[in-house]
C-alpha cells in the first residue's frame, strides 16, 4: 500500500477530513477533501460531515478552524508549521495602541493568532478587507498585521484614516520590481497577477491583485495565455490543473513558504496513524469566545 492509499484508508476509518492550503506542495493538495485559502476552508470544515479535522497549513489557520468549530477535534499535519507574519503583532501591543487610538477599530488580518484576535474588533481576509473596512463607521482604522495589505486597503478607501502596523510576509516581501520587471520583459505577453500581501512597487505593477482564490479564478476568466505570478508556488497547482492550456510564471525562484512545505505526505500518515495520540488545538475558553467575536463580525460585514 503506497502513501496514498494508506491515508484515504485512515482517514475514513478515523471519520477525518483533511483540508489543504493553497501553498502547501502539490501532492498534499491532491490527497485533500477540500484546498483553498485560510479562512473559506475554516468555514468548509463546519460544513463536513466527519468529527475530526487534520489542517495541512499553519498554526493560526487551525485555531481559526477551532473557534468556527468548537465542537470538532483539530490536528495539525505538522505542529511546527508557523506564520512569521502572525506572529508579529501581539496581543499586548494592540492593546498599547488602542490606548493611544482609543476611537481606532482594529482590524485584524485571519492571518494572525487567536490571541490577537480576541482583542480585535473585526477580522478580513485579502479578499473581503476592502467591503469590510468600507462598512466600518469608525474613521480611524489600526490595521494588523501586514502593513502591505493595509496600504493596499488604504489607497481604495482614501476617507479613512490608517495607522499601520510594520508586520509582512517574508516570501511576498522578497518579491522585488527589478526581477519583476526582468520576468515581464522575459514573457512580455504574460499578465501580472499579485497577492497584496506584496509591496506597493509590485501592486502598481499588476495587472491583477487579489487574495489566492482570487487570483485562481482571474486566471481561469482572463482570455490570457500567460501569467507571472506574484504569491507563493504552491498556488500553481491549482492554477496549472484548472488551466492546462496556460502558462504560469514565477517572479523569483524562492516564492516558496518553508512552513507551508514542512508538511508532506508521510507526515500526514503519521498524525492520521497516531490521530489519539496526537496533540490537537485547544484554546482557553474566554480567548476563543472573544476571538471568535471579530470572525463573525467579518461574516456580517462580508454579506451587507
Amino acid at each position: 500500500m503506497d502513501i496514498k492509499e494508506k491515508i484515504y484508508q485512515l482517514k475514513k476509518e478515523k471519520d477525518v477530513v483533511i483540508l489543504a492550503h493553497y501553498y502547501v506542495e502539490a501532492a498534499v493538495q491532491e490527497i485533500a477533501d477540500f484546498i483553498g485559502d485560510s479562512y473559506a476552508l475554516a468555514v468548509k470544515a463546519a460544513e463536513a460531515a466527519q468529527n475530526n479535522i487534520l489542517f495541512a497549513g499553519v498554526s493560526f489557520m487551525g485555531e481559526s478552524a477551532k473557534l468556527l468549530n468548537p465542537d470538532k477535534h483539530v490536528y495539525m499535519a505538522d505542529g511546527t508549521a508557523g506564520c512569521p507574519m502572525a506572529d508579529m503583532v501581539t496581543a499586548a501591543h494592540v492593546r498599547t495602541v488602542r490606548k493611544e487610538y482609543p476611537e481606532a477599530a482594529v482590524v485584524c488580518y485571519v492571518n494572525s493568532n487567536a490571541e490577537v484576535k480576541a482583542v480585535s474588533d473585526v477580522c478580513v481576509t485579502s479578499s473581503n478587507a476592502l467591503r469590510v473596512v468600507k462598512k466600518l463607521t469608525q474613521k480611524q482604522i489600526y490595521f494588523i498585521p501586514d502593513r502591505h495589505l493595509a496600504q493596499f486597503v488604504a489607497q481604495e478607501i482614501p476617507e479613512k484614516e490608517f495607522i499601520f502596523h510594520d508586520g509582512y510576509c517574508p516570501i511576498h516581501q522578497k518579491i522585488d520590481k527589478t526581477s519583476l520587471l526582468q520576468a515581464k520583459e522575459a514573457h512580455p505577453n504574460a499578465l501580472i497577477l499579485s497577492h497584496p500581501e506584496c509591496a506597493k512597487e509590485i501592486l502598481e505593477l499588476s495587472d491583477y491583485a487579489g487574495s489566492t482564490a482570487d487570483i485562481i479564478r482571474y486566471a481561469k476568466e482572463s482570455t490570457a495565455e500567460e501569467f507571472i505570478i506574484a504569491t507563493e508556488t504552491g498556488v500553481f497547482y491549482p492554477l496549472e490543473k484548472e488551466n492546462p492550456d496556460k502558462k504560469f510564471y514565477p517572479v523569483i525562484g524562492c516564492q516558496i513558504c518553508p512552513d507551508m512545505k514542512k508538511i508532506t505526505l508521510d507526515n500526514i500518515g503519521r498524525v492520521l496513524e497516531r490521530l489519539e495520540f496526537e496533540p490537537e488545538i485547544l484554546l482557553d475558553a474566554q480567548t476563543a469566545e472573544r476571538a471568535k467575536v471579530p470572525l463573525e463580525q467579518m461574516l456580517v460585514l462580508a454579506k451587507q
